[in-house]
């Protein structure tokens, strides 16, 4: 029989979970702020801008995006971890969050306390391109002759720190070569310089990629995910062409601050899941070069605690000082 003393510890846990509750029956009674990490018009401001409009519609609240960008997604995240815990400030992360604690001397959040995790919306991969003077017809060829020619090699991507200069150095250490990294200011010169001749090889975020590819004006040899791209499906993965997987994916994905009602999270979740299965959705996430994902939120925190860790080590292995 429940003695006095645990009824009213059951008493005061119910009592505990009743606002709770209360705000989660309620939310959202006002807008609710999205935080993209970079400014208008990039591809995960697209992609915010699309699922906002459509939690608009189905919540009957207005979710409105804000663009912070600065200091590498920096500036956005620290705001995002000093809000409220209350359902009405959502962050739309992109791969900075996992990095960032590794490339940065200083970070104003902490991954692992912060935030809660609801879902990662979508991802895409890179596409490992080559010029078509590069003799090498595949990725094992590709390797071959960087093993042959130490450091002859150069590989251009987006700019130091992001996403395909990263997935370019997983690469390099997967498969033991030296390749020179040629940084640009944005993906668009990086896929240039390759076009000229001037740079024979470039690890460019897929959708900056692939009408190159289609036109036969570039050759991808491989790409950075462990399956195969819709939009390139006849191109292999980097597991499939060299036998070591090498997974570099660039995402965005909805978190909250910690705290935050698990009934909030919980609503919140199930109506973008039920988003990113529409076919407008998927259809808009296809031209720009990505894939629908929408996992559960202990799914994204898994997957948060495994990519950290993981481009720590890459970081370190490429001599990539904090800044």
């Amino acid at each position: 029989m429940p003695t006095r003393r645990h009824l009213m510890q059951l008493a005061g846990a119910a009592l505990a979970l009743a606002p709770s509750r209360a705000a989660a029956e309620t939310w959202p009674a006002r807008p609710v702020r999205v935080i993209v990490v970079t400014g208008p018009g990039g591809q995960g401001d697209t992609i915010a801008r699309l699922v906002a409009q459509k939690l608009s519609e189905g919540l009957g609240r207005s979710f409105f995006v804000e663009n912070i960008p600065g200091g590498g997604g920096n500036i956005a995240m620290g705001i995002a971890a000093r809000s409220a815990p209350d359902g009405y400030t959502i962050l739309a992360a992109s791969g900075s969050f996992v990095t960032n604690p590794s490339l940065f001397a200083k970070i104003p959040y902490d991954p692992y306390t912060d935030f809660a995790p609801v879902t990662l919306l979508c991802s895409s991969t890179h596409a490992l391109v080559v010029h078509p003077s590069v003799p090498a017809q595949n990725l094992a060829e590709l390797i071959a002759l960087a093993k042959a020619e130490p450091g002859r090699l150069s590989y251009a991507s987006a700019g130091r720190g992001t996403p395909a200069n990263l997935a370019g150095e997983l690469f390099k250490h997967a498969f033991g070569i030296d390749m020179v990294h040629v940084p640009f200011n944005g993906g668009g010169p990086a896929i240039g310089a390759v076009l000229g001749g001037h740079v024979p090889v470039s690890v460019s975020a897929m959708p900056t990629a692939v009408a190159y590819v289609r036109s036969g004006t570039l050759r991808a040899l491989a790409v950075t995910s462990t399956k195969r791209a819709a939009a390139l499906p006849d191109v292999p993965t980097v597991g499939e062409a060299a036998g070591h997987d090498v997974e570099a994916d660039i995402v965005t994905g909805f978190l909250v601050r910690a705290g935050t009602s698990p009934e909030i999270v919980a609503l919140l979740h199930g109506e973008v899941v039920r988003i990113m299965a529409l076919p407008d959705v998927r259809e808009r996430l296809a031209t720009l070069g990505y894939e629908a994902v929408a996992n559960t939120p202990d799914e994204f925190t898994a997957w948060i605690r495994a990519e950290i860790p993981k481009w720590a080590q890459v970081v370190r292995a490429a001599d990539m000082a904090p800044q």
